[in-house]
C-alpha cells in the first residue's frame, strides 16, 4: 500500500509541475494583442473651452486631465476585459496630459517631450493589432467642432492631401497605416465621430463625449454615461478588429497648408499659404524639411 501511496503522490508531483510551467507561457492557440492608444485632451468629457487645454496647471487645466485619466482608465478596463494583453497610452496632447498618480493598471504610459517617431507617435509599430484615437477633436474650421483645430489652434493651421482637406483624424491614421496598423475607434464630439466615420468609414466604432454648438459651447453627456459607453466601446473595437483595415493615403502626397503667421512685430497675421509633396506618411507633417 504504502509503495502505491508514493508512486500516486509522484505522479501528482510531475503533473503539477508540468502544469505550473504551462501557466508560464502564452496559451497556444491564444493570440497576444497589443493595442496602441494616442490621446489628446480637446474631445475628453467635460472639457470645452480652451482654458481647459492651452495652459499646462492651472486649476481647470489640472482638472480637465483628471477628466482625461479617467476617461483612459474606462476603455482600459475595456481593452483588458475583451482579451488585450498588452496596452500603450500615448499622451498626445501638446502640453501633456497624463497625471502618473491616476495611471489605470493594465497599460504603459508615454508622456514627456520631445520624443521620436513620426508624428511622435513613439513606439507604433506593426506589432499593433490597432490604434485608438481617444478625445480627438475635429478638423479646424467645423462650425460645430468643439475646440476644432488641426494641430495649433491658435496658428488655425489646415492641410489639404491630396486635394481633400483634413484634420488630425486623418494625420495618425495615416501614419498608423504605414505600419499596417488599423484605427479601430475614435471617441469625442459628435463632430469628430462624425469626421471618423466620414474618412474611415461607416462601421468605425465611435463615442461621442459631448455635443458642440460652437468651438467654446458644448452640450456635456454625464460622466457616468461616456465612461460607461467608452468601455463598451472598448470592447466592441476589440470583437470588430478584424474587420479593420489600415488607412493609406496614394503617395506621393500632395499637400498644400495653410496658417497665420502670428510675428507679433506683424501689425496683424498674416495667411501663409505653401504647398509640396511627402514621399510617404512617415513624411506626412514634416514633409517641407530637407
Amino acid at each position: 500500500m504504502g509503495d502505491n501511496y508514493t508512486k500516486l503522490a509522484w505522479i501528482l508531483m510531475k503533473r503539477l509541475i508540468i502544469f505550473a510551467a504551462l501557466l508560464s507561457f502564452p496559451v497556444a492557440g491564444i493570440a497576444q494583442m497589443k493595442i496602441y492608444i494616442n490621446t489628446d485632451l480637446e474631445g475628453i468629457s467635460g472639457v470645452y473651452k480652451f482654458e481647459q487645454t492651452r495652459t499646462k496647471g492651472t486649476p481647470l487645466n489640472i482638472q480637465a486631465c483628471e477628466y482625461f485619466m479617467d476617461d483612459i482608465a474606462a476603455v482600459v478596463r475595456g481593452l483588458r476585459d475583451a482579451g488585450v494583453t498588452e496596452i500603450v497610452v500615448l499622451d498626445g496632447h501638446g502640453s501633456q496630459a497624463v497625471i502618473p498618480h491616476m495611471m489605470a493598471p493594465g497599460a504603459t504610459y508615454i508622456t514627456g517631450v520631445p520624443r521620436p517617431g513620426a508624428g511622435n507617435l513613439t513606439g507604433l509599430d506593426s506589432s499593433f493589432k490597432g490604434m485608438i484615437l481617444l478625445g480627438l477633436h475635429a478638423m479646424m474650421g467645423t462650425p460645430d467642432g468643439v475646440l476644432n483645430h488641426t494641430q495649433s489652434s491658435l496658428a488655425e493651421n489646415r492641410y489639404w492631401y491630396n486635394g481633400v482637406e483634413s484634420g488630425e483624424i486623418v494625420q495618425n491614421a495615416t501614419i498608423a497605416g504605414y505600419y499596417g496598423v488599423p484605427v479601430i475607434m475614435v471617441t469625442g464630439d459628435e463632430a469628430t465621430c462624425r469626421e471618423a466615420r466620414k474618412f474611415l468609414g461607416e462601421d468605425i466604432v465611435t463615442v461621442a463625449t459631448k455635443r458642440g454648438y460652437s468651438r467654446e459651447a458644448a452640450e456635456l453627456y454625464p460622466f457616468d454615461q461616456t465612461r460607461k459607453d467608452l468601455y463598451e466601446g472598448a470592447k466592441k473595437a476589440v470583437a470588430a478588429i478584424q474587420s479593420r483595415k489600415p488607412y493609406h493615403l496614394s503617395t506621393p502626397i500632395k499637400i498644400r497648408e495653410e496658417y497665420l503667421n502670428l510675428d507679433p512685430t506683424l501689425p496683424e497675421p498674416v495667411v501663409v499659404r505653401r504647398e509640396g509633396v511627402a514621399k510617404d506618411a512617415l513624411h506626412l507633417l514634416d514633409w517641407w524639411k530637407k
